[in-house]
């Protein structure tokens, strides 16, 4: 998928809504990190709808959204399964290039997930920081100072995904928990920098799919 590549700033609005037919498998990532920029005021704002019919599959794979100081991101995925439709995503958030010397210090992250298979809702969160996002992240019990973050959904997903994940031990560069519950299997990745971050998450990504990455990820 084509993505902005040029970057999303303050009051943009961008909605994605992809949906996979019945029986069909999707592999989708984008071509680029995604930037968001600073903002003066208004939010940008991205809406993703994700859909999968039966017997479908949908793995959501896009590349790295990277914040700048003073970027103000309302993000909102919307996924709806099937009763045996399956969904592997990955998304992952890089606060500022520390290639670059960049950090973020200040600007706000709203980030809502809602997963529903069926009628009924199985996963739902919303990540709020707004203010002193680095001073935030700062705390042991947020991230304990780091600054690149990602989250993978797996559904199905159950214990047999926890035994695989746990057992990359050493081979991780950051920190990672995994559980799972419901029919689903959740991973946390933190990581120092996107490199760092990158390198687990394919290391995740790798093992839980039963197909290889997208080259883009891999080059």
């Amino acid at each position: 998928m084509v993505n902005t590549a040029g970057g999303i700033a303050g009051g943009d609005q961008l909605r994605l809504d992809i949906a996979v037919g019945e029986g069909a498998r999707l592999i989708l990532t984008t071509a680029a990190a995604e930037k968001v920029y600073r903002s003066l005021g208004p939010d940008s704002v991205i809406e993703v709808k994700l859909r999968v019919a039966a017997g479908g599959a949908l793995y959501w794979l896009p590349q790295e959204t990277i914040l700048f100081d003073q970027a103000r991101m309302a993000r909102s995925i919307e996924v709806e399964l099937a009763a045996d439709a399956t969904v592997l995503m990955a998304e992952a958030l890089v606060l500022g290039r520390a290639a670059m010397g960049e950090a973020v210090v200040q600007g706000r992250l709203f980030d809502r997930w809602r997963v529903r298979r069926g009628a009924g809702l199985i996963f739902a969160e919303t990540l709020r920081l707004d203010g002193a996002i680095a001073e935030a992240l700062a705390a042991p019990a947020v991230a304990d100072g780091a600054m690149a973050m990602a989250t993978i959904l797996m559904a199905p997903g159950d214990d047999s995904t926890v035994a695989a994940v746990r057992a990359l031990g050493d081979s991780m560069r950051g920190d990672v928990g995994v559980s799972a519950w419901s029919g689903i299997a959740l991973v946390r990745l933190l990581a120092a920098d996107g490199a760092a971050l990158r390198h687990d998450l394919a290391t995740v990504l790798t093992t839980l799919s039963d197909t290889p990455l997208p080259r883009l990820w891999v080059n």
